[in-house]
């Protein structure tokens, strides 16, 4: 089942459900208003919802317009990332000048990005100064149900209601000054955005298995491949181990986004899911990074496709100036 927010009726949007071809939708106010409203109360909506994806799959709706879209939920309770691919993890903090930290392989590491504003898929990407160093990261992320505290990792499963994409928008040259001060970092990280459509996880067919979408992720910078790594076997944390972490002193709501961090493979021939591997891979290689940071009228795009199913549509965003 492929859900998806409408940008009308408030700032939540107007639920509904996709037809599994990507043409079509109906209107989920019979069920929910809201993708947080059903949420909320999924053990009730999923079959009501599922009812309407087979009454969208029949052909009944309207058509759909990708550009009328918000993203999933268009703003979240919260907003946790995780940086379970190691190899993205080693080479960000080559690029930095950094060490990996000495759990790197026993501890997940995560943050606490802004959820109250988050983008849609066709939204632009702002910049206010290029001296920040504006990059993408293309991820995998989880929207959980209402989950308890102490979770276990062979618990999880159960609260992973929908899976997405996203785009982690990272500000590079704003976050090790940040980090010098011990606490974390907040103004390196702007609005994320999300794909059109959030699925169920039997959406996924056999590709979704222990808690790893097995799938290569696809970005472009304007027009040409940055890459296409595969999301599964490089994945050092599934999100059920994610999902053991995070909630190991705190329970976590309905809606709450979990992130994979940034899909990450060590052969340099899969390419990047952001650009400050790319320069750190120049670096290793040459002694200078030469990939510049996105600039004004840069396009990236993110999808993954299932053979020739685009299965949660496609982020397709441009750089704008401040």
């Amino acid at each position: 089942m492929r859900l998806a927010t409408l940008r009308e009726g408030g700032r939540d949007g107007t639920l509904v459900v996709v037809s599994a071809d990507g043409a079509r939708m109906l209107r989920a106010g019979e069920v929910a208003p809201t993708m947080q409203a059903a949420l909320d109360r999924w053990d009730d909506a999923e079959p009501a919802l599922r009812s309407l994806a087979a009454r969208a799959d029949a052909g009944e709706g309207e058509p759909l317009d990708v550009g009328a879209l918000h993203a999933p939920l268009p703003r979240a309770y919260e907003w946790v990332d995780g940086s379970a691919y190691i190899n993205h993890v080693v080479l960000v903090r080559k690029a930095r000048n950094a060490e990996p930290p000495a759990t790197l392989e026993t501890d997940p590491l995560v943050y606490q990005g802004g959820s109250g504003v988050l983008l849609a898929p066709t939204d632009p990407i702002p910049l206010p100064d290029p001296a920040w160093g504006l990059d993408f990261e293309a991820e995998i992320v989880c929207i959980l149900g209402d989950t308890p505290r102490g979770t276990t990792a062979d618990g999880a499963a159960p609260y992973i209601k929908l899976v997405t994409l996203c785009n982690d928008v990272t500000l590079r040259n704003l976050i090790p000054a940040e980090l010098k001060k011990g606490f974390g970092f907040f103004q390196g990280k702007p609005a994320t955005a999300f794909a059109p459509f959030a699925v169920t996880p039997d959406e996924l067919g056999d590709v979704w298995r222990d808690g790893r979408l097995h799938a290569q992720l696809r970005t472009t910078l304007n027009g040409g491949l940055a890459g296409d790594p595969h999301a599964g076997p490089e994945m050092h944390f599934s999100f059920h181990d994610l999902i053991q972490h995070i909630a190991k002193t705190r329970a976590f709501t309905a809606g709450t986004l979990l992130g994979s961090g940034t899909v990450s493979n060590a052969d340099p021939e899969r390419g990047v899911s952001c650009l400050a591997e790319r320069r750190m891979r120049e670096i290793i290689a040459t002694g200078n990074a030469t990939t510049r940071f996105l600039e004004a009228g840069d396009r990236v795009t993110i999808e993954l496709r299932l053979g020739e199913r685009n299965v949660f549509g496609t982020i397709d965003q441009t750089v704008e100036a401040g």
